[in-house]
């Protein structure tokens, strides 16, 4: 992987062959503490139900705070995930959802994320999304 992803195109080329670029989650901005993502609903985005899968928006939230706790990381280390929890309010079954990650927490050891997914043309929030990561020196 990149060790110096800084731009929002960096970790969408990153993204690329693994699990956030084959459910098609774009970057739309990375800054100090503030991640926004964004993702086209597709098919294979949905349950057998017809709507939304919830691993799909903890997909797209655990993608956008786990990019931004990556561009937060000290020098030569890395982070795992050690708490995630996500509360689903709404759904959709077509268009565009994005989500906007911000740092809550930028500890020496820690890092806690939380997210808001909406769908991007209503604005109604689809879910919260909450996590803690593990700063791991290298």
């Amino acid at each position: 992987m990149d060790t110096h992803p800084r731009t929002a195109a960096d970790f969408t080329r990153i993204s690329r062959g693994r699990l956030p670029g084959h459910l098609g989650v774009e970057m739309v901005s990375i800054a100090p503490g503030e991640v926004r993502a964004r993702m086209h609903v597709e098919p294979f985005h949905l349950a057998p139900h017809g709507y939304l899968h919830a691993a799909s928006i903890v997909a797209l939230a655990d993608t956008a705070c786990g990019y931004g706790c990556i561009s937060s990381l000290p020098e030569g280390a890395t982070f795992t995930t050690i708490e995630l929890k996500a509360n689903y309010l709404s759904t959709q079954t077509s268009g565009v959802v994005a989500c906007t990650a911000t740092m809550v927490h930028g500890g020496r050891t820690t890092q806690l994320w939380d997210a808001t997914v909406v769908g991007e043309d209503s604005g109604r929030t689809l879910a919260l999304f909450r996590c803690t990561q593990l700063l791991l020196s290298g």
